[in-house]
Parts: C-alpha cells; sequence; structure tokens
C-alpha cells in the first residue's frame, strides 16, 4: 500500500488558502475529520514543537477511522536540536537547574539524566493511544545537518531505537556525508540491520546542503519520502519559515520520477508513505492527490517498479 499525505492538516498556509477546507469547517475538530475524509496519512508537526498532552493522540483517533495513519515527528530535544525549556511539561521543567530554565534553549546533554528519561518517558506516554489503536504510522526522527557520521552518532541512533522500543521510528539525515561514496554502505546497512526505515527526500539538488534523492528500503515494515519541494532560490535562507524554504509546486513531471521508484518501495515494504511537506498555499493537498492519480494510473496500465 502506497499512502500520501501532507505535513500539518492545520498548517496556516494551507487555512489561508481557503482552497482546500470548505467553508463552515473551521475547528481543529472538524479540520482534521474533514481531512482524513480525502487522505489516509497525515504528518504532526507539533510533536517537534513541544511535548502535547497524551489527550490530543486520544482526540486525534477519536476524529479518525480505524484505517487512517498519522507519522509524527520526534520532540526536538531527542534529535539533538536547540529545544526551549518551555516545550517541556511542568513536571519535567521543574528537574532544570535555574540556569537552565532561564536560557531560550538548551540541549539534551546539557540536562541531568533524570530530565531527559522524563521527556522521553513523556513522550511515549503521550503518544501511546495513537499506538493502541494503530492509527501511529512512525515516529520521524529528523536529525539536524550537524549530526555527522560517527561512532557516537551511530551510538545514540541505537539508543533511540532502544528508547522508543514499541514504536515505528524513521530516520531521516539532514547531512550529506551520511550517504556519500565513504559513508552510505554503512549507513544503509545499519538501519537494515535494526529495520528501521531510511527516509527519503525529495529536495532542491546542486547545494552543498542537498541530500541525494535515494529511495532505498531498508525496512521490511515501512518506507517513508518526505517531498520538501526543489527551491533552490529559498532553501539555505537562514531563519526562513518552511511556507518560503519548501516553496515550490510539483509539476507532473516532477512527481511521475516517483512513481516508479515509489512503485519499488511498495514491493519491498509493507507500507509506503509519501508526504508532502512543501506548505505554501493549498500546493502540498494537490501534490500529494495529484501524485495519488499518478500512482493509480501506473498500476492501471501495469508499469513496472524501478530498479535502484
Amino acid at each position: 500500500m502506497i499512502r500520501c499525505g501532507i505535513a500539518g492538516w492545520i498548517d496556516k498556509e494551507l487555512i489561508g488558502s481557503k482552497k482546500f477546507y470548505p467553508p463552515g469547517v473551521s475547528s481543529g475538530e472538524e479540520r482534521l475529520q474533514y481531512y482524513a475524509s480525502q487522505f489516509s496519512l497525515v504528518e504532526a508537526d507539533s510533536t517537534y514543537y513541544g511535548m502535547l498532552p497524551k489527550r490530543n493522540s486520544e482526540l486525534w483517533v477519536e476524529r479518525t477511522p480505524h484505517s487512517f495513519r498519522i507519522d509524527v515527528k520526534s520532540f526536538s530535544l531527542f534529535t539533538q536540536h536547540p529545544t526551549n525549556p518551555k516545550a517541556m511539561p511542568p513536571e519535567i521543567r521543574a528537574g532544570i537547574p535555574a540556569d537552565l530554565t532561564a536560557k531560550r534553549s538548551v540541549y539534551a546533554e546539557q540536562l541531568p539524566a533524570e530530565v531527559v528519561d522524563a521527556a522521553w518517558d513523556s513522550f511515549r506516554h503521550a503518544l501511546e493511544p495513537l499506538r493502541a489503536a494503530g492509527r501511529l504510522g512512525a515516529v520521524f526522527f529528523q536529525f539536524p545537518p550537524w549530526f555527522f557520521p560517527s561512532t557516537k552518532s551511530l551510538a545514540y541512533l541505537e539508543q533511540c531505537h532502544e528508547r522508543m522500543y514499541g514504536f515505528q521510528i524513521a530516520v531521516e539525515f539532514r547531512r550529506r556525508t551520511w550517504l556519500d561514496d565513504r559513508h552510505a554502505a554503512g549507513t544503509l546497512a545499519f538501519l537494515r540491520a535494526r529495520d528501521i526505515p531510511y527516509v527519503a527526500v525529495d529536495t532542491p539538488q546542486g547545494l552543498e546542503t542537498s541530500m541525494p534523492p535515494l529511495s532505498e528500503c531498508t525496512s521490511t515494515k515501512l518506507a517513508v519520502v518526505r517531498f520538501h519541494g526543489r527551491n533552490h532560490r529559498n532553501w539555505n535562507l537562514k531563519g526562513a519559515p518552511p511556507s518560503v524554504r519548501f516553496q515550490h509546486n510539483y509539476k507532473d513531471t516532477e512527481l511521475s520520477e516517483w512513481v516508479p521508484r515509489l512503485q519499488a518501495m511498495e514491493e519491498q515494504a509493507a507500507e509506503v508513505h509519501a508526504i508532502m511537506n512543501n506548505n505554501y498555499s493549498n500546493w502540498s493537498v494537490a501534490n500529494a492527490k495529484r501524485l495519488e492519480e499518478l500512482i493509480a494510473e501506473a498500476h492501471a496500465r501495469g508499469e513496472a517498479p524501478q530498479d535502484h
């Protein structure tokens, strides 16, 4: 099965476009219910910015059909991103030293071990309703450009895998060296040995920060592709919001490049998730729907998947 969807059903660009949600669909509940009537997959990004309460997961379960899947992004603290202490629940924040609580951002390595442990426990607890109801697709661990290949980094990936035991995780890299000639084979073998999906990405090519559009399956359970757009001009703009960096409306020719790759992934993994993260106007939903159509057309023609 290939599922198509977008990152963020309450994205302000999507809502502001007034080109997707019908008039009168204005609450969070109504938007999720409507979205779930149009797609079978969505990615929740809010879990990256703050540790959500368990009730959020319960509501998402109540508002979606059993066949629906929700992928969630890992909380920023767990992917070695700077994290605002205020993004953590009060009971966890209480264990952070006062000098760190006053800071705008901290890293996990700066915090007491018991605080980090409590944060992991809280994160898993909040996602449990989704997992128990069969709605949870995968937890995306999207690592920053400064997370580079090393023994220490591999050990940390192993730790994330162990911390999330019982949950499906997937890993996305933002540093090209993970997939260069020296490291690619080892990176993919590491993930494959642990049945962890490598998150393939579609990004602008030819830049120092570009990740190759590698559609490699490293898990028999799940394969993931995230479409970040191909906006060369805005990709490296510092401080630019996603609606600027990922502002790209995919052409049919660009989407068609991925159809045989997705079909090949479908043959190797039980499920494939294709997620549009080009959050500008209604481009993400329009592109996700068009990708669905192109895949269906290819299946109808009986086209063979692409070797890779």
